[in-house]
């Protein structure tokens, strides 16, 4: 039996009891319990001297539970996942009173994130208490993604995922609990449920009086239930079911009956919709003031051996709170620190160009072989997604074709339809070791990735918000784009919206040489990226092109596809070799000499190659698939216009699709999306200008 699974059994048969539990660690929890309720109480005093704590959502009533979340938890081979409610959590896992109390008021030395994240989000990722976000439940999807390593990687260890009972309502937390139990992953959810989502109470939110009953027809799933006002029945449940996970090898549900004492957080007041027979009620069964008075009834402790620990345990907060005083701020200046990682950097091809020599292949071949040889070069790579991994299909496109069969189910292997879940456990997995690279095709279609939105952001802030202690290392692969008559939720472009965000990148390559160079170039580096493939060149000979085995394109490099003089179209995607396709006509038929700079990258962005190639023709075309407006060419013509404006001898125009949905039938589709005919037209206007 391996030691996890010792410590397991052994936590399991301790049988915790007032009577029996030997009396150091029942002073070291009622020690615990003291100092986390002296800070839970005095937070909002911090946010009425204006010093911080600006929001603290009090954990009073959950004392129980959340002390036994943190004493199972095992920092060497567990991960812990909190919510904002879980301050004895985090200080029963191992967190200082210190640490606590930096977090709240937001100074530079909190271990969670340096005051970049919101108050009361507790963390200490070195020591696998993860820092997670503020959107409630989200973090299931991330536990349930670094369960998956644990498995994999044959590790002795549970994720627990800590939340209220209302955020058991996010249909995320649904996929994360059934993937979990599909996949037969070793994750505790802990609902700890107090009765109330803010101040919505628990009958607006579900049908069932215990939420987790919700989940009783679900395989390979074990449900618990516990008085999470009780430390002894908080700790034998939560230590049952860590043992239950470890020998059955699949996860559970631990509920846990609370009270809330306090108001949801410092900006509601419960007293607008708890009468006083309720407020009255969640007093009288406070956990601490339970403990206490069980320690003294049966003669474990003098009312003076009690004094005494609670006089520790306000020392002990009295010297956190002055060191937290003295504590240094953040500095304005850092906020550029941490936004993504530094990429990956090509020695042998420093601009992304190359000798075109040898046969040319299709985008589709540039991107099936460059998985296949980046699968080979580092085997903690991984591949996941809807329909990636059947037989012989590879994808809808088929670009995955082959990686099961080479590199195995372990590391290829079909998702269940749910964006979100494929994106948030990409980001959870990648938690487990920073040499772990995950490649997810985040949607059959670029524009069925809305889902993952949510946790696509999440992921953006990652590094920044753990002051560059967690970087989630995930290339997600779109298809997108139209010219395919696939009309709605299958030929739209989302690229617009993506490159909002900092903390990802995004790239756009079209030819098949910057394709797998770019791809390349993701999946060695750290951090997030977004690699939109232009699915209706997947087969094209007019972008096939010669490519070295080692080829690598750097993020933020255009590259110039025809040199020019008269005018600049600066484009990128399925509009690129239209662009080119004109250059060629139009010189041929002595109407002017056009400069085509592809872009390749959107996020980093070359400025100095669209200010360049401004510089040099005087005139500049913006052209993509995406609509005007509201497209990425707003973005690329504001910076001309700021940067390069005394350079012009004309406006800078814009071509995209029509600001209208792409529709199914051809006719529409060509009416809506630019062709050559409409990128011809704005080109001569603006030549004659």
């Amino acid at each position: 039996m391996s030691k996890e699974k010792n410590r397991a059994c052994e936590l399991s048969e301790a049988k915790y009891s007032i009577k029996k539990t030997d009396k150091e660690i029942l002073a070291k929890w009622f020690k615990l319990m003291l100092v986390g309720r002296a800070i839970d109480d005095r937070a909002p005093n911090y946010l009425k001297q204006a010093i911080g704590w600006s929001y603290h959502a009090p954990y009073a009533g959950h004392d129980g539970i959340q002390l036994a979340i943190g004493q199972v938890f095992d920092r060497e081979n567990d991960h812990l996942f909190p919510y904002y409610r879980d301050m004895l959590t985090t200080l029963s896992a191992g967190l200082t009173a210190e640490e606590l109390i930096l977090n709240g008021i937001s100074k530079a030395s909190d271990v969670a994130g340096g005051g970049r994240h919101m108050s009361n989000h507790f963390a200490k990722p070195e020591w696998n208490v993860h820092n997670t976000s503020s959107c409630t439940g989200n973090h299931t999807l991330h536990a349930v993604g670094v369960a998956r390593a644990l498995k994999k990687y044959k590790v002795s260890g549970v994720a627990i995922s800590s939340q209220g009972e209302s955020s058991v309502s996010e249909g995320y937390v649904y996929e994360a609990i059934n993937g979990a139990s599909n996949e037969k992953l070793p994750v505790i959810f802990v609902f700890q449920d107090n009765g109330y989502g803010i101040s919505v109470p628990k009958a607006d939110q579900t049908a069932n009086r215990k939420v987790a009953n919700n989940f009783t027809g679900f395989k390979n799933l074990k449900i618990f239930h516990c008085n999470g006002k009780d430390v002894f029945d908080s700790m034998n449940t939560m230590a049952e079911a860590k043992a239950y996970v470890a020998e059955n090898e699949h996860p559970v549900i631990v509920q846990a009956n609370c009270v809330r004492i306090h108001s949801h957080s410092n900006s509601d007041r419960h007293d607008l919709y708890r009468d006083d027979y309720e407020l009255n009620y969640v007093h009288e069964y406070d956990p601490l003031a339970k403990y206490r008075r069980l320690l003294l009834r049966y003669d474990r402790f003098t009312e003076e051996e009690i004094v005494a620990l609670e006089n520790e345990a306000k020392e002990i907060v009295k010297a956190a709170h002055k060191a937290g005083m003295n504590a240094p701020n953040p500095d304005p200046a850092s906020i550029h620190n941490f936004v993504i990682p530094e990429p990956y950097v090509s020695e042998k091809y420093p601009d992304g160009l190359h000798q075109h020599e040898g046969e040319p292949k299709k985008l589709i071949e540039a991107l099936n072989e460059t998985l296949k040889a980046e699968f080979r070069n580092n085997p903690d790579t991984y591949i996941w997604g809807q329909d990636v991994a059947n037989k012989e299909k590879g994808g809808i496109f088929n670009v995955t074709k082959g990686l099961q069969q080479e590199f195995g189910k372990e590391r290829v292997f079909n998702a269940p339809i749910a964006e979100d879940f494929i994106m948030g456990t990409a980001n959870g997995m990648s938690r487990f070791n920073d040499k772990l690279r995950i490649v997810v095709e985040g949607a059959e279609f670029a524009d069925y990735f809305w889902p993952a939105m949510e946790q696509l952001l999440d992921t953006s802030h990652d590094y920044w918000r753990t002051n560059g202690q967690f970087s989630p290392n995930i290339t997600v692969r779109l298809a997108s784009g139209g010219y395919i008559g696939g009309g709605l939720y299958h030929s739209q472009n989302i690229e617009g919206t993506l490159t909002t965000f900092p903390g990802i990148r995004v790239v756009y390559p079209t030819y098949a040489d910057d394709a797998a160079g770019l791809l390349r170039t993701s999946i060695r580096s750290r951090g997030t990226t977004l690699f939109l493939e232009p699915k209706a060149l997947y087969n094209s000979s007019k972008v096939a092109t010669p490519i070295p085995d080692d080829f690598e394109v750097p993020f933020g490099k255009a590259k110039v596809r025809r040199e020019g003089t008269d005018l600049s179209v600066i484009t990128y995607g399925n509009t690129t070799p239209m662009c080119e396709e004109l250059a060629v006509k139009l010189q041929n038929d002595g109407v002017a000499s056009l400069e085509v700079l592809d872009l390749r990258s959107l996020s980093p962005l070359d400025t100095d190659a669209i200010l360049a190639t401004v510089k040099k023709t005087g005139k500049a075309l913006v052209v993509h698939e995406d609509k005007v407006f509201g497209g990425f060419g707003g973005e690329v013509t504001a910076l001309i216009n700021e940067m390069a404006f005394e350079y012009l001898d004309g406006p800078v125009k814009r071509v995209g699709s029509t600001f209208t949905p792409v529709g199914f039938n051809r006719i529409l589709e060509a009416a809506i999306l630019p062709d050559i005919q409409r990128i011809e037209e704005a080109i001569i206007e603006l030549l004659n200008y």
